[in-house]
């Protein structure tokens, strides 16, 4: 079961920090998870600049030029936030028994477990 997922936010725990102009420390949330490659795309962390060829579209307006998008950074870099505390976190799983129409059915459910100065 992935510890990551789409739409989860996360937070970068390793690289340059902010001041070194690096990302350690921004938070976002997680735009698409590459599972064969173990790497996530998280929403406004690891910007790379691209260079686009000039083309045309069929109404005839330019394309191109340099654009910024966000690149893929590996799963071990990055940590889910706990929602209470607002700090990275570790997940852990627990089974539970959930019914549904009168059926009983066991179930695996993620949850955050105790971050930072709590424990």
């Amino acid at each position: 079961m992935a510890n990551i997922k789409k739409g989860d936010l996360v937070q970068v725990i390793s690289g340059a920090t902010q001041a070194r102009g690096g990302d350690r420390g921004k938070q976002g949330r997680v735009l698409e998870v590459l599972v064969e490659r173990n790497r996530v795309i998280v929403e406004g962390v690891n910007f790379v600049t691209k260079h686009v060829r000039v083309g045309q579209t069929q109404r005839g307006s330019k394309t191109g030029g340099i654009e910024t998008h966000e690149a893929p950074i590996h799963v071990s870099n990055v940590q889910i936030v706990d929602p209470s505390t607002k700090k990275p976190t570790r997940v852990g799983f627990r089974t539970e028994v959930v019914e549904k129409d009168g059926l009983k059915k066991t179930v695996r459910i993620r949850y955050a477990k105790k971050s930072g100065e709590d424990l």
